[in-house]
């Protein structure tokens, strides 16, 4: 197991985050060539999923996609990306995607910032 699956704890395969956004697989692929949302090859047949912690309910997280983007722009693949998210921070008191389901977003984004200088 590779060290990005061991920092999330629940994946999706594609097909299941279209039926929670209640969308069919292109939509989800959209999302994924638009970086709203990245995914992973994980598991022994190396599937594309995405972190379940990315979805709220029935819709990606709503901050997200900026913050994808700001990362993508400091030069990160989608694997870093996801590592960035769920890997702990002491600062933060817990791991950025964390933080961004609970709403600080502007404090997530002014960190992925910094990595960009």
């Amino acid at each position: 197991m590779s060290d990005i699956e061991n920092l999330v704890a629940e994946w999706l395969p594609l097909p299941d985050v279209a039926e929670k956004l209640g969308c069919a697989i292109t939509k989800v692929h959209g999302l994924l060539d638009e970086r709203a949302l990245v995914a992973a090859r994980v598991g022994e047949r190396k599937v594309r999923a995405v972190p379940a912690l990315f979805l709220a309910e029935d819709h990606v997280v709503d901050s997200l996609k900026g913050t994808i983007a700001v990362l993508g722009d400091a030069g990160f693949s989608d694997e870093e990306i996801i590592v960035w998210l769920f890997t702990p921070d002491e600062s933060l008191r817990g791991r950025p995607i964390d933080a961004l389901r609970e709403g600080r977003k502007t404090e997530i984004r002014r960190r992925a910032q910094i990595l960009a200088w």
